[in-house]
């Protein structure tokens, strides 16, 4: 796969990789890197790949070590845990009332189940990069549709903090498949307009934040 990035919205890429390696774990808590050797890897001049990580620094991902670089802070269990439980209480009953807009999810039944698919797809390949941006355009992608900016900023926030270091491990033994092919089902009883079985097939879907998904 091809790193290098291309020469618009420098900054936004580098975060958008960042994010992504924060989430899945391939940046580890507690170690240290540098935006030089980042910038050198992505094709890239160091200052985009700075201003990246500072602004994963005001998030509160990084920590700035002094002469060194930018050290991976470790999220804890009881934060965690507060991550979970924030997505159970915001993005559960927000999927939960999506079912009750069924056509307009239905009218784009074809785009989510390419999405889903493609997920699968990545899951079987070991590409986690691949299963995580597919995840987030399923779940953000759908939320959208309530057309609350507010709703999906706080949901994408939430997704950045949750580190599924366990995702790595999941790919290895072949069981990442299992998770991928949980979106479908939701794309299911969304167009069915079935808001009782949206509400049990995300709370199971989410409960892998704590499970085997944290590592």
């Amino acid at each position: 796969m091809d790193n290098h990035l291309q020469q618009t919205n420098l900054r936004d890429q580098a975060l958008a990789v960042l994010k992504t390696r924060l989430v899945s774990g391939d940046l580890a808590p507690g170690q240290i890197y540098s935006a030089a050797s980042i910038a050198a890897e992505l094709g890239v001049s160091n200052s985009p790949v700075r201003e990246a990580m500072l602004t994963l620094v005001n998030q509160g991902l990084l920590e700035t070590v002094r002469n060194r670089g930018f050290r991976v802070v470790p999220l804890t269990e009881k934060e965690r845990q507060n991550v979970y439980d924030l997505r159970v209480l915001i993005e559960i009953p927000s999927m939960a009332r999506l079912a009750s807009m069924k056509e307009k999810v239905a009218a784009r039944a074809a785009e989510f189940e390419k999405i889903a698919a493609d997920m699968v797809a990545c899951a079987e390949a070991g590409d986690i990069v691949g299963y995580l941006n597919c995840d987030r355009d399923f779940h953000i992608g759908l939320l959208e549709m309530l057309e609350n900016d507010h709703l999906t900023a706080i949901v994408a926030n939430l997704r950045d903090q949750a580190r599924q270091y366990g995702l790595r491990a999941l790919s290895d033994r072949g069981d990442l498949v299992k998770s991928a092919a949980e979106h479908k089902p939701i794309l299911d009883a969304l167009i069915d307009g079935d808001a009782e079985r949206v509400t049990k097939l995300m709370t199971a879907h989410l409960s892998h934040l704590i499970g085997e998904w944290a590592g």
